[in-house]
């Protein structure tokens, strides 16, 4: 029997959003796959803000997840690739990063389901996913919404394994 998913409520990060993604993720264990420490709370008011400018140019942007009883539990969603190595940058990602609190409760799977229900409907045809190679659960993600393992990359200032992901959304 396949458990179901449960229900949860995608919105563009507001400008409070940003303490909350951050009071989330500044966990090692969230941030194990990315030097193991969160970024700043300015840091987050930047990244906020890039996603409601990338939710008014694309429609879709990194969404906050909000849970059953409207608490924010991470991030998912899609955005440009940012990164100067890997992808060409004008490639769509699929990303998500949850407070540990969430984790293995279904709300990264039911976001993104609905993150590519979106990008379907923009045009895209198809979308990517950057995972650290060690990272397990992420891994298990991108099999749950059938992406297919296509480049394996080394980051250069990490010099860590990393796996592009594909998933064409034709």
């Amino acid at each position: 029997m396949t458990r179901s998913l449960p229900v949860v409520r995608l919105r563009v990060p507001t400008e409070e959003d940003a303490a909350a993604w951050h009071d989330l993720f500044d966990d090692p264990e969230v941030m194990e796959f990315f030097g193991g420490k969160s970024a700043s709370p300015a840091a987050y008011e930047r990244i906020t803000a890039r996603q409601r400018g990338y939710a008014e140019q694309y429609g879709f942007c990194l969404w906050s997840v909000l849970d059953e009883d409207d608490q924010v539990v991470g991030f998912v969603g899609a955005q440009p690739w940012g990164q100067d190595w890997g992808p060409d940058a004008e490639t769509i990602e699929i990303a998500w990063r949850m407070g540990r609190a969430h984790w293995g409760r279904g709300y990264v799977t039911a976001a993104a389901l609905r993150t590519l229900e979106v990008l379907r409907e923009s045009g895209l045809t198809s979308v990517i996913a950057m995972v650290d190679a060690e990272n397990e659960r992420s891994i298990a993600v991108t099999r749950r919404l059938g992406m297919k393992l296509e480049e394996r990359l080394i980051a250069p200032d990490t010099q860590r394994d990393w796996n592009m992901y594909r998933l064409s959304l034709t």
